[in-house]
């Protein structure tokens, strides 16, 4: 029912989709639902604070943490949504203000967030325990970005790419929640902006709460996306290190290395990157440089290869793309000019 840039949307335990808050001219505090087995939006409860640029994660318990952002000043509050009730309640807020940051679900039940930017380009890292309520601050990345990614891996630990740090990062590194050390192994966040581009990627544990240093991707970029697939790998796509890219390469967690893979048919930055119910991977939307895209294509992990598929009706970019229980994906918002409130699904 909102026009609105830079929000979040999350699939829920119940099937719908949480929208959260964005900017259509003024930062947003409101949230409305899709309901894909009705095909119909409701307006919900809206959040204490008004915010774009934020994260929205599902706990383990089907509430959803909200953290961060900025609404002309940068954000430290986070928020809980609760499916069951429709009600919003203010929690502990994180020990840094951060926008353009990662908020990553661990197997452990807790939330790791990661880098962003709040005037200064941030290394730091803290974790979430929906347990108790509180946030403790947790290793420091070994370089400071925004604009990354963080990925969950199937071990439990996290891998960190690239990003800006005010050059563009190729490197990576992962982060492993038993030991709080970062190391070259396991959650995956890549790439960046830390007042240059990244293509150093970083892993996080869990069990130990550190990160290690990976090797970095083949190209430094940021506004890129990276999504894991269903053999446990992780395929990065396009982004932005002072050109659009179409490039894409996969991580490998048994090994720690990167290897290249087909291009894209179109360089895209700020793009979505869904996995779909038979494995393969709906890049949708973005921007290139010169013209919004409404184009999308498909990768096929089976063969390395993409495909172009059926254009979105609207072009667009800094839209949401969510998979649903039905198999079908929900692409929400964005900009093309003008900010938008449509929506449609890609069957």
């Amino acid at each position: 029912s909102v026009a609105r840039v830079y929000h979040t949307a999350t699939a829920l335990s119940n099937g719908k989709v949480l929208v959260t808050g964005g900017f259509n001219g003024v930062y947003l505090s409101s949230a409305e639902l899709y309901d894909s087995s009705a095909g119909s939006w409701t307006t919900t409860g809206s959040m204490s604070v008004a915010r774009g640029y934020h994260t929205a994660t599902v706990l383990s318990n089907g509430t959803v943490l909200v953290t961060g952002g900025w609404n002309g000043v940068y954000l430290s509050s986070a928020e809980l949504y609760d499916p069951s009730s429709d009600n919003w309640t203010t929690t502990g807020s994180m020990s840094v203000a951060r926008h353009l940051h990662t908020a990553t679900a661990l197997s452990n039940g807790k939330v790791l967030v990661t880098g962003g930017q709040n005037d200064l380009y941030l290394s730091s890292a803290e974790l979430y325990d929906p347990s108790s309520d509180n946030w403790t601050t947790t290793t420091s990345m070994s370089v400071a970005r925004e604009y990354h990614t963080a990925t969950a891996l199937s071990n439990g630990k996290v891998l960190v790419t690239g990003g800006l740090n005010g050059v563009y990062l190729s490197s990576a590194e992962l982060y492993d929640p038993s030991t709080g050390s970062w190391t070259t192994t396991t959650i995956l966040v890549t790439g960046g902006w830390n007042g240059v581009y990244l293509s150093s990627a970083e892993l996080y544990d869990p069990s130990t709460g550190s990160w290690t240093t990976t090797t970095s991707m083949s190209v430094a970029r940021c506004s890129h996306r990276a999504t894991v697939l269903s053999n446990g790998t992780v395929l990065v796509t396009g982004g932005f290190n002072g050109v659009y890219l179409s490039s894409a390469e996969l991580y490998d967690p048994s090994t720690g290395s990167w290897t290249t893979t087909t291009s894209m048919s179109v360089a895209r930055g700020y793009h979505t990157a869904t996995v779909l119910s038979n494995g393969t991977v709906l890049v949708t939307g973005g921007w290139n440089g010169s013209v919004y895209l409404s184009s999308a294509e498909l990768y096929d992990p089976s063969t390395g290869s993409w495909t172009t598929t059926t254009s979105m009706s609207v072009a667009r970019v800094y839209h949401t793309a969510t998979a649903l229980s039905n198999g079908k994906v929900l692409v929400t918002g964005g900009f093309n000019g003008v900010y938008l409130s449509s929506a449609e699904l890609y069957k």
